[in-house]
């Protein structure tokens, strides 16, 4: 995929700048989740863990968005790999302990494998959110390096409660962009992957935007990528993102998971990172670190180390 050395140093930092800014990204957009711009507008540019919004968060709780992704990592590494069982029974965990908010895609799909142990959500019209793709963040840190293995596990996932293709599509395409950034790649080389898919699915193209913050996953895709691309740093990029409203706490974690690859750690303002929750940042960042690791990209250079080693 990448054809150049890379420091798996740099890597391992990226890998998990991405999963702390996907977190910071949801605990910033949640405040003003379901406003729209004008209104977020007539209050002041958001751009503080105020808390508050319609789930009258403390400032700094994540919602959703990063809890899903948890449940997905956890799965990953307690498994030592891909168990589409495991991660549904993480889930379905997770969504009877009543968490402060599920999607109802999400909900009626968990909701079906609990009762009748199903893990692939039948076909539907109206399934083409952006749920999936807020979970594909595991996903792409644990197939680093290969977009085959990534495609089939993102699509895996995503239909426990997503199944449209282009929830698929664009659950792909973010983890896609994700393994891109961590390795260090070109910023051509993660707008070369947007105008593929692009030429596929139109639904993608965002050069020119025209607006859309929803939970539909191309709304999505446009929304972070044409503000990803225009951005020149982290909190740059998150402020324009949330500021949108609409769907604000998972486009913030989506776009925050790129920025966060992209600029690293360094770049995410401490002042956010302050209110978060410690615990919940330390496991964010030992998940990242442990998937990485056991990545494809990590394992195929051990053992070509292993081999010089050994000699001919």
């Amino acid at each position: 995929m990448h054809g150049v050395p890379l420091d798996l140093d740099d890597v391992r930092a990226r890998a998990r700048a991405a999963f702390l800014g996907f977190a910071v990204g949801d605990a910033l957009g949640a405040p003003v989740e379901f406003l729209t711009a004008a209104e977020i507008r007539a209050r002041g540019v958001h751009r503080e863990m105020t808390g508050g919004g319609w789930l009258h968060l403390k400032p700094g709780r994540v919602t959703d968005d990063t809890e899903m992704a948890l449940c997905v990592a956890r799965a990953l590494v307690e498994e030592g790999g891909f168990s589409l069982r495991a991660i549904a029974d993480r889930l379905a965990e997770w969504m009877k302990r009543g968490p402060i908010d599920v999607g109802n895609t999400c909900r009626r799909g968990l909701r079906a494998y609990i009762v009748e142990g199903r893990l692939e959500a039948p076909p539907g019209e109206w399934d083409a959110g952006n749920g999936a793709a807020m979970r594909v963040l595991p996903v792409a840190l644990r197939t680093l390096g290969d977009f085959d293995l990534l495609g089939g596990w993102a699509v895996a996932q995503g239909h426990l409660t997503h199944n449209h293709p282009l929830s698929d599509a664009g659950s792909v395409l973010f983890g896609k962009l994700l393994q891109v950034a961590v390795m260090g790649l070109p910023l051509a080389r993660m707008r070369a992957e947007c105008d593929a898919l692009a030429a596929v699915h139109r639904a993608f193209a965002f050069d020119p935007w025209r607006g859309g913050c929803t939970g539909y996953v191309a709304d999505s895709v446009r929304l972070v990528l044409h503000h990803f691309f225009r951005s020149r740093g982290f909190e740059e990029c998150l402020v324009a993102v949330v500021n949108e409203g609409g769907d604000a706490d998972t486009n913030g974690a989506l776009a925050g998971m790129l920025a966060g690859a992209c600029h690293g750690r360094e770049a995410i303002p401490s002042r956010w990172i302050r209110r978060m929750d410690p615990r919940l940042l330390a496991e964010l960042d030992e998940l990242a670190l442990r998937l990485a690791e056991a990545s494809p990209l990590f394992t195929a250079r051990a053992e070509a180390v292993r081999l010089r080693a050994c000699g001919p």
